[in-house]
This record gives C-alpha cells, structure tokens and sequence, in this order.
C-alpha cells in the first residue's frame, strides 16, 4: 500500500462522480442474488414455436359424437389410434342433441353441435346422427377398422401453403395464395387429449368413457379472396399451453377442408 509521504501535506483525495455512482449502484447488485435465493426471477419470455403444412396435406377426420349415444364409444375409440404423425388430422366434434337422455355430454357445445347441421345441408343429408365420420369433407360410413395408412389425404393440388406461430397464448396462421378458388374460409380448433367421464346416466349409464382430439374450442372465419394471402390470429383462454391449435383452410362454406396444420408447443 503507498506509504502516507507520497501524498504531501496528507491530502484527502475527493471521490469522482463516476466513484460516488458506483457507491450507489454497489447495493443494488449486492441485492440481486439475495432476490434470486429469496425465490424471485425476472419473467420469462413468451414461448415460441411454429409449423409448416408439407407437401402432402393431411387427411382431415371428423367425428360427430355424444357419451349420451351408447353406439359412439367404438368410434370414439377408433379415433384414438389415428395419431398427427400418421398424416391424419382427426376431430371430434361432441353435440348437445342427445342430451335429453339425462347425460349432459361434458364437450358439447352450441358451436360443435351447429357445425354437424352445417354438414348434413351441405351434404344434402336428410338428418344428422352419431356416430358420424366425415372425411376429407364427405359422409364415410366404412371407418370401421380403417388404419390411418388407409385413409386418403386431401388433394395436393387444391391445398393453400399454411404456416401456424405461436407465442404465449397468441397464434398466428399465414394462408398461401389459392388458384383452386375463388374465395376461402376456415376455422380455429383446439384439441384436447386424454379426457374421460364417468358416465351416471342415459344410454352409457355405468361406463367410463376415454376421449382424444376432443375439439375444445372451435371457431370459424369469415372468407376471403382465394388469390390472395391471408393472415389471421387466435388468441387462446388460459389454460391452453399442453393442447393442440389446428388450423383448417376450407371453402367459403366452412364444410369441405383443403388444408390443414395442427400445432404444438413442447
């Protein structure tokens, strides 16, 4: 340490203003690891992940069903074994009109359930029913025992580019330019694995039922000009970080797909 005779007359040495703020500074530092032991972190960044559809579209399964129709849980179950990386997006699409029996089905909604009266109009069906598969946009009575190998997918040829983002609750889908039409649509689903009831009455009174790509939430889109891109964004209700977002591109008439992605994050 240098000796006091090389500061003549013992002088004090002042503090520069850059020493005094670093003084001030020097607690605020101290502090921040005790904050991080004590249990506080800064917030984390959204999280972010994204798809692209690939060259062949996927083939788009929907299923119309009720836990209060005791002839839906084998199709429920065939459902179940079509999986996303088999080239199959399925959906299953729960209605409220068998819930007169005195089982309320748990995921039947308004919205699901008029989406299956859409389908029997454009199909020119005299009446609905379950359990109903449409495929790729057609009535499919033979899914019995298909594999998911067997099922065609959607004609490459009329499928729209398609790229979903998400960050946080937030998903963007960003819709290629179409020749195929003259205007599109489309629709949000969320898709919910793993869910069952423990059915008390009606037809299925006493069963436990297991149900996969249970749409959640759906949401149609109004259309636009097929030649032109389109980009359109979700934001998703809390609670939704573990479930599948699948966007849809269809006709103006939101019955038969042409294109479709389902994303998830991890």
């Amino acid at each position: 340490m240098p000796q006091e005779t090389a500061m003549p007359h013992h002088r004090k040495l002042h503090p520069t203003s850059a020493q005094i703020s670093l003084r001030r500074l020097r607690p605020l530092w101290l502090g921040l690891p005790l904050l991080a032991s004590a249990g506080w972190m800064p917030p984390a960044a959204a999280q972010t992940c994204q798809a692209s559809a690939g060259n062949t579209p996927p083939a788009v399964v929907e299923l119309y069903t009720s836990e209060g129709c005791s002839s839906c849980p084998p199709a429920d179950q065939w459902l179940s074994t079509l999986k996303p990386e088999d080239g199959v997006l399925a959906l299953a699409f729960h209605v409220s009109y068998w819930n007169h029996l005195g089982w309320l089905d748990p995921f039947a909604t308004p919205e699901t359930t008029a989406r299956q009266h859409r389908i029997k109009a454009a199909l020119g069906g005299a009446y609905v029913y379950t359990p109903q598969v449409v495929l790729n946009g057609r009535d499919h009575r033979g899914w019995h025992g298909q594999t998911a190998k067997q099922l065609p997918p959607l004609p490459a040829a009329q499928a729209p580019a398609l790229r979903l983002r998400r960050t946080g609750n937030q998903v963007t889908a960003h819709v290629g330019p179409s020749r195929a039409n003259t205007s599109l649509a489309g629709y949000w689903a969320v898709l919910q694995d793993g869910l069952g009831s423990q059915v008390t009455r009606g037809e299925n009174a006493g069963e436990h039922l297991r149900h996969d790509h249970v749409v959640r939430l759906y949401q149609p889109l109004p259309a636009w000009p097929a030649a032109q891109a389109h980009t359109v964004q979700i934001t998703l209700p809390a609670g939704t970080a573990d479930q599948r977002v699948a966007f849809v591109v269809t006709d103006s008439g939101w019955t038969r797909p042409l294109q479709a992605l389902a994303l998830r994050c991890s």
